[in-house]
């Protein structure tokens, strides 16, 4: 069979005479002008988010425009992180072609023949860690769920892809000041940070994951009540969070979504790593500080 090299193979989903989505951000103007925030909500569901911004219990996200409704990249967060990580966010729940998603960051070496779609950053590495580190950026990693706890071979898998990683039992998922710990971490580790040095921030937010039951008094289940409890205690956070980042770095942008949501027993189903409507739709927006 004919050897065809990976330069002649357009990556047709981008190529296919499809009209291209008009790029919200152009990332070649943000990409080294300033700090890159990924935020994401690990397990947040689409239904609950978007309930909690209309009865205003997200103040603090809300001032950043509507949860757009989108699909999510995998259904549990080790097959989402990963698509993430390569620049695959959540993309647009109507969409119905890959050309019909909006691209932020787009790896260079999968036979594109070094066309990027429009507004996105191109970038070579495995990663856009990696390629944002070719861009003089510090890499950071402040985890949440165990996939991140470096406790374990797995937990070290996705800390190892930034410069700088960081967890303790005080982030975890059972603690319920986790959020509150988290942002009081990043903003010491700010303090201490060069002005100059751009950062790339992953922040891991794992207070809406199970176990969320405490932040219902007197609730001894995790129900879809304390899945937007635990929202609006993270809102809070986030507040803390954009307030001192703003003020300690500058000009931010951030990219803020959840990787997948979870069940709470509709048509049977519990938790996630599933499909399931619940758990394959998640919130997605970015916006600047």
């Amino acid at each position: 069979m004919e050897k065809i090299e990976e330069a002649e193979v357009p990556f047709r989903a981008f190529s296919s005479g499809k009209k291209q989505k008009k790029p919200s951000v152009d990332m070649n103007r943000i990409v080294g002008e300033m700090d890159i925030l990924f935020v994401c909500l690990d397990t947040l569901r689409y239904d609950v988010a978007a309930e909690e911004e209309a009865g205003g219990g997200t103040p603090v996200l809300n001032q950043f425009g509507p949860w757009e409704k989108r699909q999510a990249p995998g259904n549990f967060t080790w097959p989402s992180h990963h698509a993430m990580f390569a620049g695959f966010f959540p993309c647009d729940y109507e969409a119905k072609n890959l050309s019909e998603r909006e691209m932020l960051f787009f790896p260079r070496q999968i036979g594109m023949g070094g066309k990027v779609p429009e507004g996105a950053f191109g970038y070579r590495g495995s990663t856009i860690m990696e390629g944002l580190e070719k861009e003089g950026y510090d890499t950071w990693c402040v985890g949440g769920v165990s996939f991140f706890d470096r406790r374990s071979d797995l937990g070290k898998v996705f800390p190892g892809y930034f410069k700088k990683s960081w967890w303790t039992p005080a982030f975890g998922c059972g603690v319920k000041e986790s959020a509150a710990n988290q942002v009081d971490f990043i903003l010491k580790k700010a303090d201490q940070a060069d002005r100059n040095q751009r950062i790339f921030l992953y922040l891991n937010v794992d207070a809406v994951h199970y176990p969320n039951y405490f932040y219902v008094e007197g609730a001894s289940q995790d129900s879809l009540m304390s899945h937007g409890a635990a929202l609006r205690y993270v809102d809070g956070e986030l507040g803390r969070l954009f307030e001192g980042w703003k003020e300690k770095r500058g000009k931010t942008f951030v990219i803020c979504c959840s990787d997948h949501g979870t069940c709470y027993g509709e048509d049977g189903c519990q938790f996630h790593g599933i499909n399931h409507p619940a758990v394959n739709t998640v919130p997605y927006k970015h916006f600047f500080l």
